[in-house]
C-alpha cells in the first residue's frame, strides 16, 4: 500500500504544538514513534509530526495549510480561537461568499490553518 501522510517539522516546540491542538480538538489521538516523532491525527487526518533537532533557516509555509471543516458556527468560533492565541490571522473570522463562517490563520508555530463552516447547501 502507497499512502501520503503530511509530515510537519518542528524545531523544538512540537509537544507544544500537540499540546495547544489537543485543546482545540478534544479527540486528537498522539503516538510516539521515535525518539522526536509523533503520530497524530487532527479532525481525522493522520499527521507525521518531527521535532528536528538542529535548527534550520526555515519554517512553515502559508502557502500549505490544514482546512478544517465544521458542523456549527461555535465549533469554527471555538477552534480558532484556541489555535490564533500567540499566532497570526491571515483572513479574519468572518462571512465570505464561499462560507458563512471563515478564517485562515498560523498558530503560534507557524502551522497555517484555515477553519470554515461550509455553505449550507453543501453540509
Amino acid at each position: 500500500m502507497i499512502a501520503a501522510i503530511p509530515h510537519l517539522m518542528f524545531q523544538g516546540a512540537m509537544a507544544d504544538a500537540v499540546a495547544l491542538w489537543s485543546r482545540a480538538f478534544p479527540d486528537l489521538k498522539a503516538e510516539q514513534r521515535g525518539k522526536d516523532t509523533l503520530h497524530v491525527t487532527v479532525a481525522g487526518q493522520p499527521l507525521m509530526l518531527f521535532d528536528s533537532p538542529p535548527v534550520h533557516d526555515f519554517t512553515f509555509t502559508p502557502a500549505i495549510s490544514l482546512l478544517i471543516t465544521c458542523d456549527h458556527a461555535a465549533e469554527v468560533d471555538r477552534i480558532a480561537g484556541i489555535l490564533a492565541e500567540g499566532g497570526h490571522v491571515f483572513m479574519p473570522l468572518d462571512a465570505y461568499p464561499f462560507s458563512p463562517g471563515y478564517t485562515w490563520i498560523a498558530d503560534r508555530f507557524g502551522v497555517s490553518w484555515q477553519i470554515m463552516l461550509p455553505p449550507e447547501e453543501t453540509r
